[in-house]
């Protein structure tokens, strides 16, 4: 059996070996944590575009995202039904106003979305089994998922507690509760009909919509519908976008990557994680090659090649890649649950995610090891003694 060089020499320095895996559990850690904010601002702003129940969307070109969206005629959607291929369509509204917490009366900026309850659009429960209830005067749903800066509303609701308060200075009820969730826009969300949003909303107007929901008839592919939406695009007219739901979520996931610089920061976090790790790395490998250049040197001596030492210290990278990976994953997933109860974004563990940052840490740790190799391959033996 072969001799296992690098593990032997990690393992020597219990207390270097230590401190090498702390600094790349960080590491990883901190790649982790940027990935995890990254990817739960996309998931939770296409939140609420999931759920939409409608296979073609209509915007104004001056809407940029969900919470800053332009409203443009509802005219336009009465077109889209003129085609052979719709089977409904459904007007959908959106704001943000100040919600006034019950219980302190503190104001909080919340998302205000209304629909028309004769022709539901949401595949959630809470607001498929309370549609009724939003026909009546000033009631809205309350999504038990916002931040606990909107204040008790949940637990008040589930006690039996009638809940009265303002938004926008309209005196509403809260009658029923649905699970949506808080995003990067929008801390907390409210479903109503049309007309309570209008009362809400008292400079918005009737007839001007901020997103055209279009259902189609059964039996369309994915192509078939993006071939739809071409001809929307070709005979409709052009003060509209009409996009697919693929197309819709996108130009969501767009906006926050390109348009704001959160998405930048994100990146940019996970590249400085990567950068941090390569240095711990570095640091390590080079001490363990400086501490052990004698023996190197009387191996190149005997014949051993550069390939050889190589290959040694490729094992002592891949070995600390995967011991301070460990660490990092379990640390992690604590953390995101911590932030997904502070938050309510969702932060959870993937399989995807895991994997990346495990490619990330071997190749950091390799890249490590090459640079620190640099100095044995430049070593004379003569010179060394």
């Amino acid at each position: 059996m072969k001799i296992p060089l690098a593990w032997l020499q990690l393992s020597r320095e219990k207390m270097r070996l230590l401190v090498a895996l702390a600094g790349i559990g960080f590491a990883d850690l901190l790649m982790f944590m940027q990935l995890g904010f990254r990817d739960a601002l996309f998931d939770s702003s296409i939140r609420l575009h999931k759920q939409i129940d409608g296979d073609v969307f209509l915007i104004s070109p001056q809407s940029t995202a969900l919470i800053a969206m332009k409203s443009f005629p509802e005219r336009r959607l009465f077109q889209a039904l003129s085609f052979p291929q719709v089977q409904s369509i459904s007007p959908l509204y959106l704001d943000l106003t100040l919600w006034k917490n019950p219980t302190n009366r503190a104001t909080r900026s919340i998302l205000v979305i209304g629909f028309d309850p004769l022709a539901p659009i949401f595949d959630l429960p809470g607001v498929t089994q309370n549609i009724d209830k939003i026909k009546l005067a000033d009631v809205v749903l309350f999504d038990e998922a916002s931040r606990k800066e909107f204040g008790p509303v949940p637990e008040m609701f589930k006690a039996g507690q009638n809940i009265q308060t303002e938004v926008g200075s309209r005196r509403i009820t809260v009658k029923g509760l649905f699970n949506l969730g808080a995003s990067f826009g929008a801390d907390g969300n409210l479903v109503t009909s049309e007309l309570n949003f209008l009362r809400i909303f008292t400079r918005r107007k009737k007839g001007l919509i901020d997103v055209g929901v279009v259902k189609l008839k059964p039996g369309y592919n994915e192509e078939q519908v993006k071939e739809i939406v071409q001809e929307m695009r070709a005979k409709l007219p052009q003060d509209i976008k009409v996009f697919s739901k693929e197309e819709f979520i996108n130009f969501e996931k767009s906006y926050w990557q390109n348009s704001t610089a959160i998405g930048f920061v994100f990146t940019l976090g996970t590249a400085m994680g990567f950068i941090v790790g390569i240095v711990i790395v570095y640091q390590v490998l080079y001490t363990d090659v400086a501490d052990h250049l004698a023996e190197y040197a009387t191996l190149k001596a005997m014949g051993y090649r550069d390939i050889y030492f190589f290959g040694v210290v490729l094992q002592e990278a891949i070995i600390l890649a995967i011991l301070g990976y460990m660490p990092g994953v379990v640390l992690s997933m604590g953390l995101y649950n911590l932030t997904r109860n502070a938050t309510s974004l969702p932060m959870v563990m993937t399989f995807a995610r895991a994997t990346t940052v495990m490619t990330l840490s071997i190749i950091m740790c390799v890249i490590s090891g090459a640079i620190a190799l640099r100095k044995l391959s430049a070593a004379d033996p003569a010179d060394i003694f």
